[in-house]
């Protein structure tokens, strides 16, 4: 049996005839930037989020470089500054920060979350510290309150990479929400995906807000008038409007997420698998679903499933602090050792979830892992 660890043509034919038209709509109507879609869609998201501004870039890498760029530019940061961030993450929090000459201070995760471990941050703090930047990592909420105690107790902006857990939730809240401003990224293959790059910034500060939106049209607030020397950083009215069709559907394709992980964790019973804490469904939006294979067997059980026709894929293989791109950094020399994240770096295996998974795939995926030696 076939299972492929996402097919973005079958998430998309879900909504498919709703896409189509939202996409007629705008060719139709001559208006490709900055227009009635974008607005509607960033009205939409925040009132999901749950903030009172959104504003759309181009992808979520570029939502959190506008994040550290408007607060250097509003003079809450310097370039030197330093901020705490989960060693165990997508390279792009990392490029978010050095983009802007800030100072990234990795902080492990705990191994049974894999989300940052609140223990260790406050060692990590230094009188050049000015934000944590958490990062809901394959879906999973990353926020504790422990968290917002040391953000108040030394005065720190609480910033989240929201680019995996769109409609995850805190308590009360969504992520995305939590802090002081959050990056989204709607790359294709995320919960809530574009059929192309696409991201947004979502914040409660008005200045803040009126920085990001200025600095990824040119600097500019006014036509031709530049406050700052900004980039070309949009998000253009296809890309909104098939945005909001799919955002009418997300919570119902997330529910459908949690099904799938609900089987995962109700029959994985192989003891090379360890799962990671399991967390209520508010808490977990399912982006990916994580294992953890022990022995050294992760590239032998990703080969084996491949041979049975099951998709998987390793996030991530090489932890930021081994990236050639940071070698000669101040901060990485002598390289960091971060133990948990590069064992996590060579352990770590994705298996298939999406709203699209029939019983029958789910059945196949457990089948296989569970006969694996």
């Amino acid at each position: 049996m076939k299972v492929d660890f996402l097919s973005l043509k079958d998430v998309t034919n879900m909504h498919g005839e709703e896409i189509r038209e939202a996409a007629r709509r705008v060719i139709d109507s001559g208006w490709y930037l900055q227009g009635k879609e974008n607005e509607l869609f960033e009205q939409h998201y925040a009132d999901y989020i749950g903030t009172k501004y959104c504003i759309g870039c181009a992808n979520g890498l570029d939502a959190l470089i506008w994040i550290w760029r408007a607060y250097i530019e509003l003079g809450v940061m310097q370039p030197g500054d330093e901020v705490i961030l989960p060693a165990n993450t997508y390279i792009a929090t990392h490029l978010g920060i050095t983009e802007n000459g800030l100072v990234p201070v990795c902080v492990e995760p705990d191994p049974r979350t894999l989300e940052i471990d609140d223990s260790l941050i406050e060692a990590a703090i230094t009188p050049r510290t000015k934000a944590i930047c958490i990062v809901h990592l394959y879906g999973r909420c990353a926020c504790t309150q422990k968290i917002f105690d040391l953000c108040e107790k030394y005065n720190l902006k609480l910033v989240e990479d929201n680019a995996q857990a769109h409609g995850c939730r805190f308590n009360d809240k969504r992520t995305g929400s939590l802090g002081d401003a959050a990056g989204h990224s709607f790359y294709p293959g995320k919960n809530l995906g574009a059929l192309g790059d696409a991201g947004a910034v979502t914040t409660n500060d008005p200045e803040l807000a009126a920085a990001v939106r200025a600095l990824a049209n040119y600097g500019s607030q006014r036509k031709y008038v530049f406050k700052y020397a900004g980039r070309n950083s949009r998000l253009d009215e296809i890309q909104a409007a098939i945005l909001d069709v799919k955002l009418k559907y997300l919570d119902e394709d997330i529910a459908k997420r949690q099904e799938v992980a609900a089987y995962y964790y109700d029959h994985i019973s192989n003891p090379l698998i360890e799962l990671p804490v399991r967390l209520d469904d508010a808490q977990n939006v399912y982006h990916l679903f994580p294992i953890i294979v022990k022995d050294g067997k992760r590239d032998a059980l990703h080969d084996y499933l491949a041979e049975k026709g099951i998709g998987t894929v390793i996030h991530y293989p090489i932890a930021p602090h081994k990236q050639e791109c940071y070698a000669r950094e101040s901060w990485n020399i002598p390289q960091l050792s971060l133990p948990i994240t590069e064992f996590l770096a060579d352990a770590e295996l994705s298996l298939p979830i999406s709203p699209c998974m029939t019983k029958e795939q789910m059945e196949w995926v457990v089948e296989c892992i569970n006969k694996f030696e």
